[in-house]
């Protein structure tokens, strides 16, 4: 995918995601009206922002990050600091998530800093270059401010899912259900919870652009990037289906599961076609050779992440 299409696919989906969500707001608050509403509106957001700026910390304890300082890895430490500078990005702290599946992630907050985190099984999976172009990979996400603006457009449905449920909730106890306007309030609630889920996939679909778009990055500061980055993923892919166990536990905190650079619900599928191979380019290659099936294209729909053959094709046009 061209870069003026990664971008005019991304300012259309905001565009969607924020006009739908406008529009619906302003009718629901013309038609009901705003003060119960309002409030609800109002604290949505002040959830949302308060775990935003909270939630580095949240997920230092949940999945025991801790930072890594340059004398306790040098060659990690100095791989980020080398990467920020041709990223153009202050750098950010380097931290260590003690979790077998190899993975990595970039995150923070005004409060928290800006931070990227690998997995020891990241670290003991792939070979230096690998790490390295995986690195690259979440410095886009940090340079794109990926974190912010995933925020601000989740918060949207999340505004719409509250007020359809409080509307579903208040039709449902009032006295009666045919009392003028509790009919009217419960249809209004169903279609208000039916176009947050719809909502949600602009969302998703909004996220598996941005993962393109930190691929680019990587391929632009890192020498020969698409071949590092390309058999980095599919040697994380290839490990991480074998690991059920704890991929299920990292899959439970949703919001970080989006943050990661290769989807863990979708790598026991991807692994199943290469099981039997050894070789980091016979990994790629046998992928690349695989045809995205109509049952691909439907459950990438429902993904934070671009498929992974339509990924690596992608890296190797950047090649």
């Amino acid at each position: 995918m061209s870069l003026w299409k990664l971008r005019l696919s991304m300012i259309g989906t905001l565009a969607v995601i924020i006009g739908l969500s406008t529009l619906f707001f302003t009718v629901i608050l013309t038609l009901i009206g705003t003060l119960d509403f309002m409030l609800i509106g109002i604290l949505v957001v002040t959830f949302n922002i308060l775990q935003w700026l909270f939630s580095p910390y949240i997920i230092d304890a949940v999945y025991r990050v801790k930072e890594i300082k340059k004398a306790d890895n040098p060659k990690l430490y100095g791989m980020v600091e080398r990467l920020s500078i041709k990223s153009d990005i202050r750098m950010p702290k380097v931290m260590l998530a003690r979790i077998p599946v190899p993975n990595a992630f970039a995150y923070g907050s005004p409060v928290a800093g800006t931070r990227v985190a690998v997995t020891t099984g990241l670290l003991e999976t792939l070979e230096d270059e690998e790490v390295e172009a995986v690195i690259g990979h979440e410095l886009g996400h940090l340079k794109h401010r990926d974190v912010q603006v995933m925020m601000f457009v989740s918060i949207l449905p999340a505004i719409l899912f509250y007020i359809g449920y409080s509307l579903m909730l208040s039709s449902m106890f009032s006295r009666s259900r045919r009392e003028e306007g509790g009919s009217a309030g419960l249809l209004v609630g169903i279609i208000a919870m039916l176009l947050a889920w719809f909502l949600n996939l602009f969302i998703l679909y909004l996220s598996r652009i941005r993962e393109y778009y930190a691929d680019r990055h990587s391929v632009s500061i890192v020498d020969d990037g698409a071949r590092k980055l390309s058999e980095g993923l599919a040697k994380i892919v290839h490990t991480s289906g074998r690991m059920k166990r704890f991929r299920k536990e990292t899959t439970n905190f949703n919001a970080l599961k989006a943050l990661f650079i290769a989807d863990p619900d979708r790598a026991e599928v991807d692994a199943a076609a290469i099981a039997r191979l050894s070789g980091d380019q016979r990994l790629v290659q046998e992928l690349l050779r695989r045809k995205v099936t109509f049952l691909d294209r439907l459950s990438e729909i429902f993904s934070t992440h671009p498929n992974i053959i339509k990924r690596l094709k992608a890296l190797q046009q950047l090649a």
